[in-house]
């Protein structure tokens, strides 16, 4: 039996821009990531200092500080991340009113390095700001059908801020072509 098989174009300049968003989101999410795990320890230190306390990783995860962590990172990461990343799409698109469907990656790069193609004054942020308020809680529920699962994994079973933000920024990057998916079809 023959099945027909369409190939899947890839439009390479939502996917630029997404990178970019990545690039642009990782350094603060960071510090944020490095401020949680410095005031709330995933594995508090060993009570007794001797040569049989065990090492901080063989210490159990404590529940207390990865909940605190979880709420904080569901509550104020989530804020922030949200309005970041609305800012960001909504600042892009306007930069760039008149960006082609470029399904060639080679095609893409070039006009993504091309000069003039983002025009950041362009961008008028009262609009933006306003669109980001206007959406903020459709996305920050859309988000809760990802964001705790990553969030958890990150907390109980991801070792090291690195790793976290490893994870958080490929989720991050699944999220944002997932976003534009939808606004694709709107």
């Amino acid at each position: 039996m023959l099945t027909s098989q369409t190939a899947i174009e890839v439009d390479w300049i939502p996917v630029f821009q997404f990178l970019m968003f990545s690039i642009i989101s990782t350094p603060p999410n960071f510090l944020w990531q490095d401020f949680l795990e410095s005031s709330f320890p995933a594995r508090l230190p060993p009570a007794g200092q001797g040569k049989a306390a065990p090492a901080v990783d063989e210490q159990p995860l404590s529940i207390r500080n990865t909940l605190l962590k979880f709420g904080l990172d569901q509550t104020v990461g989530a804020t922030f991340n949200t309005l970041l990343f609305s800012v960001y799409i909504h600042s892009i698109h306007l930069a760039m009113p008149d960006a082609p469907r470029i399904t060639n990656f080679t095609k893409a790069t070039s006009y993504w390095i091309s000069p003039g193609v983002i025009d950041f004054s362009a961008v008028d942020m009262a609009v933006v700001w306003q669109a980001a308020l206007a959406e903020f809680w459709t996305i920050v529920v859309a988000g809760m059908k990802l964001w705790p699962a990553v969030s958890l994994v990150n907390f109980t079973l991801v070792k090291t801020v690195e790793g976290r933000n490893l994870v958080g920024c490929v989720a991050g990057l699944g999220w944002g072509i997932y976003m534009s998916m939808i606004a694709a079809k709107e």
